[in-house]
This record gives structure tokens, C-alpha cells and sequence, in this order.
């Protein structure tokens, strides 16, 4: 008994010094900081998954696994793609923005990738592509890169960067939900917290 009290007493929480639940999108001017210094570094890979990621909005399990053919018709890049969701068996389209089309297609041309390859290889032999766990790790490294705490996010902020900025912009939740592929509002409710965020807005513009 003194044993495990002794263990519990020494025990360090995982997320101890961490910031725990809802991770924050990217803003605008991180972004583009991230942009610049992968293309800064010509990093053709990293570059296109980074702008994939933000334009398709799809989760980590899904993206690490697009192939060429999902987002290339033969020799262009396509503006929209869908593809079937993992974790809800359901499809979702996502647009493909002209400067992630380029990306693409620098990378496409680069690796000299055919339609069935995969997009983000792996340059470990044991994966035919990029891992979720190393797709995490990418993003710490950029995050790292322009002076953020990478522990304050994670690969869902890049999922949720790009709806969070449509919504500020428009107020429509339906579309975000259609953008996120969730089944029902209240789950794109909970997954932006705009019922906070817009609260917070109230808040901050009434005086007492």
C-alpha cells in the first residue's frame, strides 16, 4: 500500500504543463510564415501537404493516405476532389485552391508520382506513406520554425484553421458542416466552439 501511495505521489500527468482540449486554428499571418519558409527551404513534400491540409480540411488518417488520383485527373490538378471519410464511412468534397494545385503538381512532377502512388510518401521503407505520428511531427517542426508552442497545438488546428476563418467571414454554420463532412450540426458546433467564441464577441463589445 505504501508502495503505491509512494507511485502516486511521483506520478507526472502526460499533460501536465500541456493545454489540454480544444486546440486553436492558425491565423492568417502564421499561415503564410509557415508557407514561406517551407518554400524558402524548397520543400516540395511538406509544402503540398501543408496546403492540402488546410484546403481539404480532412482528418490526419484520411490526408497521410491521398493518392495522386484523388486530387489529379492524368496530367492537371483538379479543383474539387471527394474522397471517403475513415472514421465516418461517408464522403466529403474539398476544394483545391490554385496555389495548393501548384504545390501538387510540383511535387507530382518532382517524385515523378503516377495516379496510384501515394501523394506524401514515407522516406522510412516500413510505410508506402507518411504516418499520422509523422505527420504530427511535421507540424511541430513548423510550428516550431516561426515561434509557436507546439504543444498549444495539433493536427486538428490545421483542419480547423481554414473553417474557422469562413465562418468569421460569414456566419454560416451549415456550410461548415458540409466543409467538415460532420453528420450533424451540433458536432460543427462543438468542434469550431463558435457558440463561445461568439459569446466572448458580445462580451468584449458591451460596456458596463
Amino acid at each position: 500500500m505504501l508502495h503505491i501511495e509512494h507511485n502516486k505521489q511521483n506520478h507526472i500527468p502526460w499533460n501536465k504543463g500541456k493545454i489540454t482540449g480544444q486546440k486553436p486554428p492558425l491565423k492568417l499571418n502564421e499561415v503564410w510564415a509557415i508557407r514561406i519558409r517551407l518554400q524558402i527551404a524548397d520543400k516540395k513534400r511538406d509544402l503540398a501537404l501543408f496546403n492540402l491540409a488546410l484546403d481539404s480540411k480532412l482528418r490526419s488518417c484520411d490526408l497521410v493516405k491521398l493518392k495522386v488520383s484523388d486530387v489529379a485527373h492524368g496530367t492537371r490538378i483538379a479543383k474539387r476532389s471527394t474522397i471517403m471519410q475513415m472514421k465516418t464511412k461517408k464522403p466529403v468534397q474539398f476544394e483545391i485552391t490554385k496555389q495548393t494545385r501548384d504545390s501538387l503538381l510540383d511535387l507530382i512532377k518532382s517524385q515523378n508520382l503516377s495516379d496510384i502512388d501515394y501523394l506524401f510518401k514515407s522516406r522510412f521503407h516500413q510505410s508506402d506513406h507518411i504516418t499520422t505520428r509523422q505527420y504530427a511531427r511535421l507540424l511541430k517542426n513548423w510550428l516550431i520554425d516561426i515561434g509557436l508552442d507546439p504543444y498549444e497545438y495539433a493536427t486538428h488546428s490545421i483542419r480547423r484553421t481554414k473553417v474557422s476563418m469562413i465562418y468569421k467571414q460569414t456566419k454560416n454554420i451549415r456550410a461548415i458542416q458540409l466543409l467538415l463532412g460532420h453528420s450533424n450540426l451540433e458536432s460543427t458546433v462543438r468542434y469550431l466552439g463558435v457558440e463561445l467564441d461568439d459569446a466572448l464577441d458580445v462580451a468584449e463589445n458591451t460596456e458596463i
